[in-house]
């Protein structure tokens, strides 16, 4: 296994890893809308947290050779399920004609009380 780090993204709030390589494979953590100069929340609403959020791991996967073309499989945990369709908006840009496999939650709750967290596996060659 390799650990996967980048200062593009924001760093690990916990004790986890940004990503970790694995063959073939890349496995992302969960990230939210954290800036990574600061890592403070972005303010602002479902779509400019959900821009963050793939920024932050558009920036782990090219970290690791991979990238959001390659994704195969992501969870979206959303902290309103009102949010749906404007967080769908942005993640339907961000992959373009791309349609990785997808599972969405509603939850209680996210880290720093953010609106929307995602995680991803990608095909790393």
């Amino acid at each position: 296994m390799e650990v996967i780090a980048t200062t593009a993204a924001p760093a690990a709030i916990g004790p986890y890893s940004q990503g970790i390589a694995t063959g073939d494979f890349v496995f992302t953590a969960g990230q939210i809308p954290l800036d990574p100069a600061t890592g403070d929340l972005v303010e602002g609403d479902i779509g400019i947290q959900t821009g963050r959020v793939l920024a932050n791991l558009r920036a782990i996967l090219e970290a690791a050779g991979s990238g959001l073309e390659r994704v195969v499989k992501t969870t979206v945990y959303l902290a309103d399920m009102n949010d749906f369709p404007a967080m769908n908006a942005v993640y339907a840009e961000a992959f373009g004609a791309h349609r990785p496999a997808r599972s969405t939650f509603a939850v209680k709750t996210l880290p720093k009380n953010a609106r929307v967290e995602i995680d991803a596996v990608a095909l790393r060659r």
